[in-house]
C-alpha cells in the first residue's frame, strides 16, 4: 500500500520551515558579512540575502519574511545611505519573498523569473506541507520578469541573473557578480543541511544536481558562494553537496522505479552515510528522503 498524501504531510509538517505565524521575529538579529567592496551577505530568518551597494544604489537578493523588513532595512542602512532600488527574488517561497510587499510598497523594483510571478500571482498548494499559500498582493509581485536571463550593470559590476531547469522549484535563479566573483544560489544550495525540494512547484532532485554542476562549471577556487541557507561556501563545499545529492539519488532512483513505497525506501536508509553531517538541520533524514522520493516521481497518494 502506498503512503497517502496525508501521511506524507504529517511527516513533513514537523519540519522547522519557519512560517511567519510560527516564529518570534523580535528575537532574530540580522548580521552582515562583507564579501567584497560594496558587496555583503545578510543572515537572519529565512533565505540569505545578498546586498550590492554603491553610487548606483542598493540591489538586494531576496528579502526573507515581512516582519524582518525593518531589521533588513536597518542592516542595509548600516552599509549604504542609498535607497534600495531593486529586489531580485531567487524563487517564490515566502522565506525569500515575504518582504516584497514592504519593499515594493516603498518603491523598490522587484525582479524575478517569470514563473515566480506566475506562482505568486495565484494560490499555491505546497503538497509537502499540505498547505495552501494565498496569492500575493499586486505590490508584492515582480514587475520585471525574464524567461532566461537578465543583467544589471550597477555599482561597478555586472550582475548576471539566470534561470535554470526545474530544481528546487521551476523558477530558480542564480545571481553571478562577475567582477566580485561571488555567486548567490538561492535554495539550489543548502550548505551543511539537507535541502527542501518542492516537487509541487516542479522541483526535482536531478535538477538540483544539474544546478550544482552548472555553478561548479562557473566557479573557481576563489569564488565565494552564497547558499540559500547555511554559511558562506566555496566551490569545494558545493562539490560535497552535489556529490551527496547524487549518491542519495543513485540509491533511491531504482527503488522508486521499482514501485517501492516511501516507507520501504526509508527503511533502506539511503542517506545513512550522510546523516551525521547533513541530517541535523532543516530536514531530518526521513524528511529529506520523503521530499526526494516525491521529486523522483514516487507516488504519495
Amino acid at each position: 500500500m502506498r503512503p497517502t498524501l496525508s501521511c506524507l504531510a504529517a511527516l513533513l509538517l514537523s519540519m522547522p520551515l519557519a512560517a511567519s505565524a510560527q516564529q518570534d521575529f523580535s528575537k532574530v538579529e540580522i548580521t552582515a558579512t562583507k564579501l567584497a567592496d560594496g558587496l555583503h551577505v545578510l543572515f537572519g530568518a529565512g533565505g540569505n540575502i545578498g546586498v550590492s551597494s554603491g553610487k548606483d544604489g542598493v540591489f538586494v537578493i531576496d528579502d526573507q519574511y515581512a516582519p524582518m523588513t525593518a531589521k533588513i532595512r536597518a542592516a542595509v542602512a548600516g552599509i549604504s545611505d542609498k535607497p534600495i532600488r531593486f529586489v531580485l527574488n531567487t524563487h517564490w517561497h515566502g522565506d525569500h519573498t515575504g518582504g516584497n510587499e514592504n519593499m515594493g510598497g516603498a518603491g523598490a523594483i522587484i525582479v524575478a523569473h517569470e514563473n515566480v510571478r506566475k506562482r505568486m500571482g495565484v494560490e499555491q498548494f505546497l503538497e509537502a506541507f499540505n498547505e495552501r499559500v494565498p496569492a500575493s498582493p499586486a505590490v508584492a509581485l515582480p514587475v520585471v520578469t525574464y524567461a532566461e536571463s537578465v543583467s544589471f550593470h550597477l555599482n561597478g559590476d555586472e550582475i548576471h541573473c539566470f534561470h535554470l531547469p526545474p530544481a528546487h522549484t521551476d523558477g530558480d535563479s542564480v545571481v553571478h557578480f562577475k567582477k566580485a566573483n561571488v555567486i548567490h544560489m538561492g535554495d539550489l544550495f543548502f550548505n551543511g543541511l539537507y535541502p527542501f525540494i518542492d516537487a509541487s512547484s516542479g522541483g526535482t532532485l536531478d535538477g538540483m544536481i544539474g544546478a550544482a554542476d552548472q555553478v561548479l562549471g562557473m566557479a573557481n577556487e576563489t569564488t565565494q558562494i552564497i547558499p540559500g541557507h547555511g554559511p558562506m561556501a566555496k566551490k569545494a563545499d558545493l562539490k560535497v553537496f552535489r556529490d551527496m545529492l547524487a549518491a542519495v539519488r543513485d540509491k533511491m532512483k531504482p527503488l522508486v522505479a521499482a514501485g517501492k513505497t516511501l516507507a520501504e525506501v526509508q527503511a533502506t536508509k539511503p542517506t545513512q552515510a550522510f546523516d551525521e553531517k547533513w541530517g541535523k538541520g532543516f530536514l531530518k533524514p526521513d524528511q529529506f528522503v520523503a521530499v526526494a522520493y516525491a521529486s523522483l516521481g514516487g507516488k504519495t497518494k
